[in-house]
């Protein structure tokens, strides 16, 4: 199993360039954060964009992988974020990691936009990620969609070794991902009420997964699995719903999701106050003490 730490952006770059260059030196495989113009989480909190946090902190890395967890078209049109995936795959010397997904609708009416429902959202996603594919794959791209049209869009000089990682938790969503993802990002069942509860759900959309990738002709072994454990409440009892909590529950978690066949693991670098609350010496210990075994 391979791990990952997701770094916010409500820091200034001086306090939180350290971070990410520890996450590589710590054994991380690796590093991410969120595409949002506003974070529900934290919205009274200062934010920077996903894009020169992404480039700046490939400055300060040489090994570890560094993705959006995830981005979403609330905000974005998908030939200049094309653009941007381009510019971030060649800083990085080809270790960016795409993740996209639906996303909430918080961004989009920041910028005027009606809210949309559920259904809408996916249909608006799906077709975000259908042009990012025929960018990906052709040049001269001409597209007319309901959400979004390209003429013409050049695309040099390409996009060959960027993963496209698509983020899913419901059965219409897992067989997009199986269609059209590199690999699959979850977050679980949102409402679950406990630790069990939550694994129970993971367990049955790895399955939806897994016949929706059979149906497509895909090998079910061939596609990495992120799950990002941090955003279902009650994972534990005394926990919170934070991995890295303790080191116990950090470890227990890891082997619990990796028996549901997860490639890899994603949290969050603690911080002093909800969300996320924890210490960089639960940290500390997970990465020198529970790292090494779990992939052993």
């Amino acid at each position: 199993m391979r791990f990952g730490l997701t770094i916010l952006t409500d820091l200034p770059w001086a306090e939180a360039a350290p971070r990410w260059r520890a996450t590589e030196e710590l054994g991380f495989d690796h590093a991410w954060t969120y595409d949002h113009l506003v974070w529900g989480g934290l919205p009274e909190s200062p934010w920077a964009g996903s894009v020169p946090t992404l480039a700046a902190a490939a400055g300060l890395t040489s090994r570890i992988g560094l993705g959006t967890l995830v981005a979403a078209p609330n905000f974005r049109h998908p030939y200049p974020f094309f653009r941007d995936v381009q510019a971030l795959a060649d800083i990085s010397d080809g270790r960016f990691l795409l993740g996209v997904g639906t996303g909430g609708d918080l961004d989009s009416r920041l910028l005027g936009g009606e809210p949309l429902s559920i259904r809408e959202r996916v249909d608006r996603f799906q077709e975000f990620v259908g042009v990012l594919e025929q960018l990906r794959d052709g040049d001269h791209v001409t597209t007319q969609g309901r959400w979004f049209a390209t003429a013409d869009a050049r695309t040099l000089p390409g996009l060959a070794r960027t993963p496209l990682l698509v983020a899913a938790n419901g059965p219409r969503s897992l067989r997009f991902a199986a269609r059209h993802g590199d690999g699959w990002i979850t977050t679980g069942p949102p409402a679950a009420p406990d630790l069990e509860a939550w694994l129970a759900g993971l367990a049955t959309a790895v399955a939806t997964y897994d016949e929706a990738l059979a149906a497509a002709g895909r090998d079910p072994a061939g596609v990495r699995r992120y799950v990002e454990t941090d955003s279902t409440p009650h994972l534990g009892e005394g926990e919170g719903r934070y991995a890295l909590s303790s080191v116990g529950f950090f470890e227990e978690l890891a082997g619990r999701v990796a028996e549901l066949g997860f490639t890899d693991l994603v949290t969050h670098w603690p911080r002093p106050d909800e969300p996320y609350r924890g210490t960089e010496a639960v940290l500390e210990q997970v990465a020198a003490d529970v790292l090494p075994r779990l992939r052993g």
